[in-house]
């Protein structure tokens, strides 16, 4: 999980969501997971 200001899909599997009212990708690759802080 990485920890960014700004976050982007890395890849065409990654997608945006938001949870708690934090932004987050999700995807396949677990390298790919962040979350906006």
């Amino acid at each position: 999980m990485k920890v960014r200001p700004s976050v982007k899909k890395m890849c065409e599997k990654c997608k945006i969501i938001i949870r708690k009212g934090k932004v987050r990708v999700i995807c396949m690759n677990s390298k790919h997971k962040q979350r906006q802080g």
